[in-house]
């Protein structure tokens, strides 16, 4: 078999892969999981318009999930049908990124396909939650605005408000999208002003105008299907204030969960989450929400690499992807959250495929096979623990042991 010298249908082919192997026995449990128990019924109501539910988050993602519903019905694939495709969108997202900051098609795709054999992302594609869809918008809206960055003419204008209308949808799906939104004007103003080349013929006070108000504006316009309802519709006059009790939803003091962690754990990869572990379709199964342990732990290592390519070497990019990660992690502390899970590190061990692949871009003449030893080390894992992330068919009650590395994990 030829592989693909192009970057489009290399993605294409990544993707293609990510999306059967997300697609595999989809609709095993054939039971609600973890919490799919709140957002497929809020986008059943949803769908038909009856009344607000899960008001603490807006709507894209219930939309999504009510979406796929329609398509294949109100069941296991209907309700996750949707996520696997948001998956492959990350997957060829980080592609994308990479391959639009660095011009090469092996950091481009040893990016993907870590990120498709990173566990987190493979869960994620497999339950209708909302953050699956968070991630697909915020990673391809990243990539849309580099997409924009050596384009030319109108093209430059459309891309850049494509990036802005992706990232509002983000924000539309879950409020912790919106850091990223000044992640990337932020970057933007960096880099435009260290190569005032790059996004040709847009100003910088334009071009972050734009960002806010469309990704703004579009934010706004998901909520037209709240003003439907037949019970308690959303006005204009009420458009704002629902944002305020959005808040209070989302701030509130909660009580504590078995699987309540700290965000300075989850880079450890300290305390998964079982989104599912008990008997169902006549076998005990499992579904453990955690990190491919080369890429979360490799991935630190990678961190710390980027920043000294940047701090030694002036190598900007892999520092800027070093920086991501960091700041993706650093806004836990102030989101103000009174329980945190795991699953919340979800984006940022996406962002850790991308610092693997810059790290040994930026080092790939003295690491020449090292990319390869770390792929087939991060398939091997995947394929160990694949029976505890798919929910496979397991011998009994206490078949977990087999895959716990920590106490934590259990």
């Amino acid at each position: 078999m030829r592989l693909p010298t192009r970057p489009l249908p290399a993605a294409l082919l990544i993707g293609l892969f990510a999306q059967i192997l997300f697609c595999w026995r989809l609709t095993t449990p054939h039971v609600l999981v973890f919490d799919e128990v709140h957002y497929v019924p809020a986008a059943r109501l949803l769908a038909s318009f009856a009344r607000p539910a899960n008001i603490e988050h807006p709507l894209v993602g219930k939309t999504l999930i009510a979406l796929g519903m329609a398509v294949f019905g109100d069941n296991p694939l209907g309700w996750r049908a949707l996520s696997t495709l948001a998956a492959s969108a990350v997957v060829m997202g980080v592609f994308a990124i990479l391959w639009l900051l660095f011009g090469r098609l092996r950091t481009a795709g040893v990016g993907a396909i870590l990120s498709l054999l990173n566990f987190t992302v493979f869960v994620q594609a497999r339950t209708a939650m909302l953050d699956g869809f968070m991630a697909a918008f915020v990673v391809t809206g990243l990539a849309a605005l580099l997409w924009a960055m050596r384009a030319r003419g109108g093209a430059v204008w459309w891309r850049w408000l494509l990036g802005a209308v992706l990232l509002g949808l983000a924000i539309g799906t879950k409020w912790t999208a919106l850091p990223y939104l000044g992640f990337a004007g932020l970057a933007y103003c960096v880099a435009r002003w260290r190569r005032p080349a790059l996004w040709p013929g847009l100003h910088p006070l334009l071009a972050l105008a734009l960002l806010g108000l469309v990704s703004g504006a579009t934010y706004l316009l998901t909520f037209w299907p709240a003003f439907l309802y037949a019970q308690e519709p959303l006005t204009l006059a009420r458009l704002l204030p629902f944002q305020i009790d959005m808040y209070r939803q989302q701030t509130q003091v909660l009580p504590p969960h078995t699987y309540q962690s700290s965000w300075w754990t989850w880079p450890m990869d300290w305390r998964p989450v079982w989104y599912f572990y008990e008997p169902a379709d006549g076998a005990q199964r499992g579904v453990l929400m955690l990190g491919n342990p080369v890429v979360m732990w490799g991935g630190l290592v990678a961190v710390l690499a980027c920043l000294f390519a940047w701090l030694r070497g002036r190598d900007g990019k892999a520092g800027g992807v070093a920086l991501l990660w960091i700041g993706s992690v650093a806004m836990w502390a102030i989101i103000p959250k009174s329980l945190g899970f795991y699953y919340y590190y979800y984006l940022s061990s996406i962002w850790l495929a991308i610092v693997i692949a810059a790290a040994l871009d930026h080092w790939r003449v003295r690491l020449r096979y090292w990319d390869e030893a770390i792929l087939m080390a991060a398939a091997v894992l995947f394929v160990h623990f694949y029976p505890i992330l798919s929910a496979a068919a397991l011998r009994g009650p206490g078949s977990f042991h087999r895959w716990m590395w920590l106490k934590s994990w259990v």
